[in-house]
């Protein structure tokens, strides 16, 4: 990923301002809205410019063919590697990344909004956008009243490639200064890999029976992996 490099392929681009007025990007979400655009047209945008070889749009079709057209995949990309492309500088590669930031929280906000949680899926479609992308391990925790409403979330560990630990005692402290009458655990596993470790079965367990003592409910512990998880309280391993 990341290797287009300058090279003359004998295509010839031409700069968008030569485009007819309703094909450029911008002209164009005004003109038909902001739906109309491509995931290309809407990179462009965000560039602002492209390479001697290519103008806005085609940069970002290399860009985006390179992570394999998915978003997802391009929200992993680093600094480093975006500027490894011809016509990328760091405030380019900082702009696309920053872009792609601000579209995960909004999805994270758009879930918040609806406020209960009712289903694995209702937790997997909070955390996907902020753990999908990660390539190290994140564990949180999302706690909720009685009526399983939404009344925060706190990411408590950050792990390297293979693990985050889980402090029960601080998961238990943390419930309680909220008064949180029930939680979920979630974390994601950066090899794509949902499937549940020796240690995610072994802090799951200790998790509800310390919250048993408390009157405080585990609802579900969610692996997440890339576009793929696993829900403890769906698999029946929360008994």
């Amino acid at each position: 990923m990341g290797k287009s490099k300058a090279k003359n392929d004998g295509h010839q681009s031409f700069p968008i301002t030569d485009w007819a007025e309703e094909d450029r990007p911008r002209e164009k979400l005004v003109a038909k809205g902001v739906a109309s655009l491509s995931n290309a047209e809407l990179l462009a945008i965000i560039m602002r410019s492209g390479s001697p070889e290519d103008n806005a749009v085609e940069l970002a079709r290399k860009i985006l063919a390179d992570f394999k057209n998915n978003l997802a995949e391009l929200g992993k990309a680093t600094v480093a590697q975006l500027k490894n492309y011809r016509g990328m500088g760091e405030v380019k590669a900082i702009s696309i990344i920053a872009g792609l930031e601000l579209g995960r929280r909004r999805n994270i906000s758009e879930v918040i909004e609806k406020k209960t949680i009712m289903t694995s899926m209702d937790i997997f479609m909070l955390f996907h956008p902020m753990l999908s992308d990660l390539p190290h391990e994140e564990f949180w925790i999302l706690f909720l009243n009685s009526s399983n409403r939404y009344m925060d979330m706190q990411r408590l560990s950050i792990g390297g490639l293979a693990d985050a630990s889980a402090d029960v005692r601080l998961i238990m402290k943390m419930a309680i200064e909220r008064l949180a009458a029930c939680i979920v655990l979630c974390h994601n596993h950066p090899s794509g890999s949902a499937t549940p470790s020796k240690q995610d079965i072994s802090v799951t367990r200790k998790v509800k029976e310390g919250g048993a003592l408390l009157n405080i409910t585990l609802l579900d512990h969610v692996i997440v992996a890339d576009n793929s998880y696993y829900s403890f309280a769906d698999e029946g391993a929360l008994s």
